[in-house]
Order: C-alpha cells, then structure tokens, then sequence
C-alpha cells in the first residue's frame, strides 16, 4: 500500500517491477500516482479521525503486507498508530523518531546533541546578535521548500518572521556545495545502503538534475546519520560540503526522495529490500554497492482520464 501516493509515480512503477502488486491511496482521485498502481482507491485526508481505520479496513480487504508512507504528513500519524495496521509492515521509523524528524527544529537540536554537525539553528526569539547572514527563516514543519525565506540582513529577518504565517525557525546558511543521500535501513536501523547523488539543479524542493558519486566520506556520513536518527525503511539525508569540509547535516526525510530515480537506477535496489523486510528477511549490508555515474535528468508527463461506465475516472492515455 503506497499511503498518500500523490505524484510518486517513480515508486509506484519501481515497486510493480519488483515483483508488487501495488495498492496506491490518496484523497485526491487526480492524484496521477493513483493511476500506475495496480489497484486505486480514494481515503479521508490523514487529519479525518477515520484515515488510518480506512488504511486498516485496505489491509484486511487487500492482505496489504508492506505500508509505504510517501507523503511527510503521514508519518508522525502513520509511526503513532502503526499497531493499527498490523501485520502489515509500515515503513517508517518508531513514532519519537518520526516526530522529531518532521520538527525540523527539534531534529537540529537531536544532531547537536548526538555529535552530528547542523548548521546554527534558532527559535525566532533566540537569534544572537553574531548570527552569520544570510539566514534563512524555515517553516518547523515544512516540506518541499515551501515556507522558506532567504534574510540578507537583521532587517530582512524581522520582515520574514513577520512575514510567514507558519510556526518557523532561523538557520545559518551553508556556503558549501549541497548533496544529497538516499539512504535504507532495516527494521533495526541497520542501514543497509547509502547512495549519495550531487544536486545540480532542484525546483521547488525537488530535484530535477543530480547523478549518483561514489564519495566514501559521504556513503559513511549518511550511514552513520541514519543509524543514529534510527531509520528505518528510506531516508533522504541532506548536508553540504562545507569550505573547512565539515558536513552539516540541514535535514533528514524519512521517505524516498524526490530524486530517488537516481539511487534506484544505479543499482540500489530498495523496493526489493523493502519487500524482504516485509517478508521477514534479514537482507545484509551492502555499503557503497552502486554504479557511479548515473545521471536523473526530470521532464512532465501526465495521464489522460475519461469517466468510465459506472463514472469513476478510466485511464485513457497513460505514457
């Protein structure tokens, strides 16, 4: 059951060539997802009291084995009532982890204290007078880089506090060159895989252009991250290269990322491991087991529907 499956195509065609019979759930039916999954059906929205009850009732009517969460919305949700949705496994970490992870602030506060380095992070009222600028004022609970503003100046910064109509906080800007790395544990937080990729052009939050490097201090600074967040199933990890060449840690995404073509083309295999750890294996480590070089480069497609004869929405055009 791929939860929340939205634009995700990418992981719905991934997992249906790994052997999946792909179940894919959203509220909105034009999710485009919903249409490369092998079965489709329409859910409350994740705050509707009866989201994860539906999500229960699938698992009996569909014997629903593995639960993906592909939207950060789900996870604090899916991690608190994952009891509700056994047998089934929910790919996702334990619920304190999930939480801290989707308070940005608080998972900086969790790098710092753990020995990961982070970039100088603020509650709005605690910003010091020798704050380095640029700064950036970042949505606590933000994703897909909506709700970040870029501050030149102290007077820049009151403006965007001001400004954002979220709960937000203040982060340093990084100077050096950003990657990411796509990571997957195992149900014990093993991480199994770590695939870093360069991030050579994004919009949105998203990346549109990025290639997998065979970076041993990176494979390892992602591994080491993940194990101590205690991930378990995908992660993104995001840090930058920093001129003295520390690697400040900005986020960490417990999903597939937006550029998981990359690591699935290069040789990641992580629908596959996702379905052993579903099946009860115990798949070994496999660190930096990956074709360097591959190259993701995005373009827009879409799906063409036509009501059907009993009016629900039939794919008639589907690339």
């Amino acid at each position: 059951m791929l939860t929340s499956v939205g634009q995700r195509v990418d992981i719905a065609r991934a997992f249906r060539a790994a052997g999946a019979t792909t179940l894919g759930v959203d509220a909105d039916p034009l999710a485009p997802a919903l249409y490369h999954c092998d079965e489709r059906v329409i859910v409350p929205r994740i705050a509707d009291p009866v989201y994860v009850p539906t999500l229960a009732r699938l698992r009996d009517e569909h014997d629903v084995r593995l639960v993906v969460p592909l939207n950060d919305l789900d996870f604090p949700v899916l991690a608190r009532e994952r009891d509700q949705l056994a047998p089934a496994l929910v790919l996702l970490p334990d619920a304190e982890a999930s939480a801290r992870m989707s308070d940005k602030l608080e998972a900086h506060h969790f790098f710092v204290a753990n020995g990961i380095q982070s970039p100088r992070s603020w509650a709005p009222e605690d910003v010091p007078e020798d704050a380095r600028y640029p700064v950036l004022v970042k949505a606590r609970e933000g994703f897909g880089s909506r709700n970040i503003h870029r501050a030149a100046d102290r007077e820049q910064l009151a403006f965007f506090l001001e400004y954002t109509n979220v709960p937000s906080f203040v982060q340093e800007v990084c100077l050096g060159e950003e990657f990411s790395i796509d990571v997957f544990c195992d149900m014990d937080a093993r991480c199994l895989n770590a695939i870093p990729r360069t991030m050579l052009l994004s919009k949105g939050g998203e990346s549109i252009k990025g290639a997998s490097i065979q970076d041993r201090e990176l494979i390892e600074h992602g591994a080491r991250v993940a194990e101590i967040v205690g991930v378990k199933g995908p992660a993104n990890v995001q840090c930058f290269r920093e001129p003295d060449g520390s690697l400040p840690i900005t986020d960490v995404n417990t999903r597939f990322g937006g550029g998981f073509p990359v690591p699935l083309a290069a040789g990641g295999r992580y629908p596959e491991l996702a379905l052993a750890l579903a099946r009860g294996e115990r798949p070994e480590p496999r660190l930096g087991d990956f074709e360097e070089g591959v190259v993701m480069t995005r373009y827009f497609s879409e799906v063409c529907l036509a009501p059907g004869a009993d009016g629900d929405l039939t794919v008639i055009h589907r690339p």
